[in-house]
């Protein structure tokens, strides 16, 4: 082959590719116009589907908001009517009634400790001992109490006290002795006393105020009989109930209201009975006809008979507090459960959780739960527990590990918590009238507008007056919480006769209490409530609190007298924290009290490390206190209830 034909060749080649690239890329040319013209039109289709979607979206948003509205409008109708149930109208100024002081104002003495505490519609006080004296005092409106008039009731204590619905009578009830006495309330004085067959376990006054025979309920601590008395008569039955109880009857109550009596047995059996005047038959004007109708097989069913029961004001309502330590408020015509309220110790410890220990030192409150405990193992604790209602029937005040709680029976509000820093235990409670009697405030005279409307301060006593009376576990004090606060909580305010403090001694101490007395009077004359220790950079000036720590303030002063500490240096240093001293080996492993052996803590809470320059014994762990002791320098909080 020549160059010619061969560069010929070559050309055409060269030629040829150029036209089949030239091709290929005029096909992807068409191709992509075609696929670009596909996916516009496609485009605009998805478009038109989209514009329609939103379209429907918009509708069926502003339909759902038109309903939505219409059920939030529902919402809040049905919400207002009820929060409109809910409140309590006039609130503010029924609790005008009830006292709002933190801590209570006086407090007065028995012999031995208080098991009840009651307060009448006519005015007077009744205290009660477990030595079975019984004392009398009058509520004076805007002075406070005084003493009335003292009773040596029984030689055992107490079983019950009633009182009558306006408080013109009361008997107690002894078990052991076996005998009722009754008194005039108004007049403070014994009007009867029987001596029974029987042991009574409990009593009631089931009559009315028009009633001409003033009927006694007395239960059979040993059957399920009730026996009825007449109160101003003798100590012959006009009556018995025999077939109402199988067991032995621990409370009743009466409804002044319906006329109708509350019996419950030790097994939680409830039942339903009238007075004399419907002769003891089962009541016709209750809403309920058979029991399985109503929730009063609760206590049954649970095994937790009722400790006490209390009827409102109005007849409307009963409040009782089981052995399970739960409140259950019924609606008295148709016996239906209303509300539980959780009173165990479990539901306690989980509110401290969240509320931080309900405001109190951690120290306080593990005391306080260390009580509950023992008092959940003892049955006998609560054997005497009082709750009450005011009286617009509206609030229950019963005490609780943490004061005495004031609740809204219709909103479920804690709306008062009297006495909560107080370290008793409080277990009964119950309120004075806060208004005096018409007698009282006008001297017998009628009120009439303008005495009312008058501007004269003489005319204002009928401003509300409130109290509330209070018992406590192992206390024989009563306690008197009203709108005004203490004038003095210190202890030392009572000693000195002056009569500043809040804790009246108006009994004379017992023979054990002055030997006490005496016994702990010894030591503190050994003991003193200031020190100063020299050093070599200067003096320290220390005081001390021999009545809430008497035996580390013993040791220390002991120790300082002996010359103990002389010529001893402060082996532990800590810039920003403490400094250390006590040991005579200067290693901070030695030392000894002056008993020989390691004491145990002792622990106060107005003494606490909140703030710098505060001396406590240094220990190993709890109850190793020897002879060593530290001085802190900075606010050490963490330290309370450790040193």
């Amino acid at each position: 082959m020549t160059r010619v034909q061969t560069a010929f060749l070559e050309d055409s080649v060269h030629i040829l590719t150029q036209l089949l690239k030239r091709l290929i890329l005029l096909s992807l040319l068409l191709l992509c116009s075609h696929a670009i013209s596909y996916l516009r039109k496609l485009w605009h289709l998805n478009l038109k589907i989209s514009l329609k979607m939103v379209k429907r979206q918009i509708e069926s948003v502003a339909s759902s908001s038109s309903e939505a509205t219409n059920e939030s409008e529902d919402r809040e109708e049905r919400s207002s009517k009820k929060s409109k149930f809910k409140a309590v109208p006039f609130e503010a100024t029924y609790l005008r009634a009830i006292p709002c002081a933190l801590q209570y104002e006086k407090s007065f003495m028995h012999r031995d400790t208080i098991s009840h505490v009651i307060a009448t519609q006519t005015d007077f006080i009744i205290t009660a001992s477990v030595d079975g004296h019984l004392k009398f005092w009058k509520k004076k409106h805007a002075e406070g109490i005084e003493f009335v008039k003292h009773f040596r009731c029984h030689l055992y204590s107490f079983a019950h006290i009633a009182i009558n619905h306006n408080g013109t009578l009361m008997v107690t009830v002894c078990t052991q002795d076996k005998s009722l006495k009754i008194f005039d309330v108004p007049n403070f004085d014994m009007i009867s006393m029987f001596k029974l067959t029987f042991a009574p376990k409990t009593a009631a006054w089931i009559h009315q105020g028009n009633d001409v025979v003033q009927a006694l309920a007395v239960s059979d601590a040993e059957s399920g009989k009730i026996l009825i008395y007449d109160g101003k008569g003798d100590n012959s039955p006009i009556h018995v109930v025999e077939k109402l109880h199988s067991k032995p009857v621990k409370v009743i109550e009466y409804n002044a209201v319906l006329d109708c009596a509350i019996s419950i047995d030790v097994d939680g059996m409830l039942e339903y009975w009238s007075g004399p005047k419907r002769d003891y038959q089962f009541p016709s004007n209750i809403a309920w006809k058979y029991k399985t109708d109503t929730d009063l097989y609760e206590f049954l069913k649970l095994k937790s008979a009722p400790r006490c029961l209390v009827i409102a004001p109005n007849g409307q309502l009963f409040a009782a507090v089981g052995t399970d330590r739960r409140i259950r408020v019924f609606n008295f015509s148709s016996g239906k459960l209303m509300k539980t309220i959780d009173e165990t110790l479990q539901s306690y410890l989980e509110q401290a959780k969240l509320n931080k220990n309900f405001g109190l030192q951690n120290m306080e409150w593990n005391r306080r739960v260390a009580l509950e405990r023992e008092l959940d193992r003892d049955e006998n604790t609560f054997q005497h527990m009082s709750v009450c209602f005011d009286e617009t029937s509206n609030f229950l005040i019963y005490p609780t590990p943490v004061g005495i709680k004031v609740i809204n029976l219709y909103s479920d509000d804690t709306v008062r918590e009297v006495g909560k820093m107080e370290n008793m235990r409080f277990l009964g409670v119950s309120l004075c009238r806060a208004i005096p009697d018409v007698k009282e405030r006008l001297q017998g005279a009628a009120a009439t507008v303008e005495t009312e409307a008058a501007d004269n301060p003489n005319l204002k006593r009928s401003e509300p007056d409130p109290m509330i009376v209070a018992c406590a576990y192992k206390k024989n004090r009563f306690y008197l919480f009203t709108n005004s606060e203490p004038f003095s909580v210190d202890e030392s305010d009572n000693a000195d006769g002056a009569g500043m403090g809040r804790d009246v001694f108006n009994e004379k101490p017992t023979k054990e209490d002055i030997i006490t007395a005496v016994e702990q009077d010894l030591p503190e004359s050994r003991i003193t409530e200031h020190a100063i220790i020299h050093t070599t950079f200067g003096d320290i000036h220390v005081k001390l609190f021999p009545h809430e720590c008497p035996k580390a303030v013993e040791n220390f002063c002991t120790h300082s007298r002996r010359g103990y500490y002389n010529g001893l240096t402060f082996h532990r240093v800590i810039k920003g924290f403490m400094i250390q001293t006590g040991d005579p080996t200067g290693k901070g492993t030695g030392g000894q009290s002056i008993w020989g052996d390691d004491f145990e803590d002792e622990f106060h809470p107005r003494l606490k490390h909140d703030k710098p320059y505060m001396v406590s014994m240094a220990n190993a762990g709890p109850n190793t206190n020897g002879s060593q002791f530290f001085i802190t320098v900075i606010p050490a909080d963490w330290l309370d209830g450790k040193n």
